[in-house]
């Protein structure tokens, strides 16, 4: 929820600004992008570099996203890097931006970006003290206010808690493709695979692509119907932002295709699809993870990842045990060190798998890039058991 007036970024700079958390502590600073205000559920990212991807990561929608690393803005933005066609934050917040962005790929500001797409920002605040009152005290509403949307701190503080909360947000449909659309295969196609957009990044479907996938994505409203209509050798169900409890429909969509046995791979929200699917119930964290340097340990390996995250929910599975589902036995393959949240889940007599962070990495370290040849090792050996039968 955003209300901006746009103008030059650096003509911005010296406008005050506020940041009002819902439990009523309040930062002062300074305009940072569109001037005005914004409200959105606060949460922070530890990744010092990849603002340009997390800004355009749907999984941010309706989030105020404060970022820990104090530079940021160093290498401007590009036309390379967005992971879909537009910035999805509620809101930004920084402590020192760079006042001139040096990178031969820069082609703008970062806070020129901000104004141009009216995202309203703060800077100038100790994100490192907002971070550590977020941990304590848990992600919650927020709102930023400068320009004329400064008032008496009473009434911005009344109107965060006026702000929709994120438990219970039903937000998938908001921000996917309306209409379906394929991804070519680079190099000779060699598999075809149903997409399920619910919030999908850019770099996902690429990923799939240099590994010879015809990617089919599909609207997050997609029936079975429409997944097979594509003959697919594979579906994929994608990250998204919102309360997995309300996703019914991609639940139903899932269950029809773990029925079929089809190879089946899930990021992120689809990874708390693929939970609710077995029958696990999903909550939410108290500050989740965000950021590009989360340890995961992979089970069926042993190898510990230092991967990419963003998630504010998690799936309720036991860590230690065999679990029956409806579609066979299920285990928790991956596991996050820092605080064993289920990090992914792996169907033991079909294949079907799922992780909750990001192998595609965009932005990010490059340590789960694996999965994606596990996705394919998987529908070539449904392939060859087809062609046997």
């Amino acid at each position: 929820m955003t209300t901006s007036t746009r103008g030059t970024a650096h003509g911005t700079r010296g406008i005050p600004a506020v940041l009002v958390l819902e439990d009523g502590r309040s930062f002062r600073g300074r305009a940072y992008g569109a001037v005005g205000e914004a409200f959105g559920e606060a949460v922070f990212s530890t990744g010092m570099t990849g603002y340009q991807e997390t800004l355009t990561d749907p999984s941010y929608h309706r989030q105020v996203v404060v970022m820990t690393a104090p530079h940021i803005g160093n290498t401007g933005v590009n036309d390379e890097d967005p992971e879909s066609q537009r910035i999805w934050v509620a809101g930004y917040v920084v402590r020192d931006p760079a006042r001139v962005p040096s990178n031969w790929r820069s082609v703008r500001s970062l806070d020129d970006e901000l104004v141009a797409q009216g995202v309203v920002g703060i800077s100038g605040v100790d994100t490192r003290a907002l971070t550590r009152h977020l941990r304590e005290r848990g992600a919650m509403r927020v709102g930023i206010f400068s320009g004329e949307a400064l008032a008496d701190e009473g009434m911005m503080l009344a109107k965060v808690r006026q702000a929709p909360e994120m438990q219970g947000a039903d937000l998938s449909t908001q921000v996917a493709t309306k209409e379906p659309y394929v991804v070519p295969a680079i190099g000779t196609k060699k598999f075809t695979v149903a997409a399920i957009d619910l919030g999908i990044k850019g770099m996902t479907p690429h990923r799939m692509a240099e590994r010879g996938i015809e990617v089919h994505v599909l609207p997050a409203t997609a029936t079975v119907e429409d997944v097979y209509a594509v003959n697919p050798d594979g579906v994929f169900f994608s990250n998204g932002p919102g309360d997995p409890a309300t996703a019914d429909h991609p639940v139903s969509v899932m269950r029809g295709v773990l029925e079929r046995k089809t190879p089946l791979f899930g990021i992120c929200f689809g990874n708390q699809i693929l939970g609710r699917a077995l029958g696990f119930g999903t909550y939410k964290l108290k500050y989740g993870h965000r950021g590009i340097n989360q340890p995961v340990q992979d089970r069926t390996t042993g190898k510990v990842e230092v991967t990419a995250h963003n998630h504010g929910f998690a799936v309720d599975a036991p860590l230690d045990t065999v679990s029956d589902t409806p579609f066979g036995r299920a285990e928790v393959s991956h596991v996050c060190l820092n605080d064993n949240v289920v990090e992914g889940l792996h169907l033991l007599d079909q294949p079907a798998f799922s992780v909750q962070y990001h192998p595609e990495a965009a932005a990010g370290p490059h340590d789960a890039a694996y999965l994606f040849d596990r996705f394919t090792s998987l529908m070539n050996t449904v392939l060859m058991e087809g062609q046997r039968a």
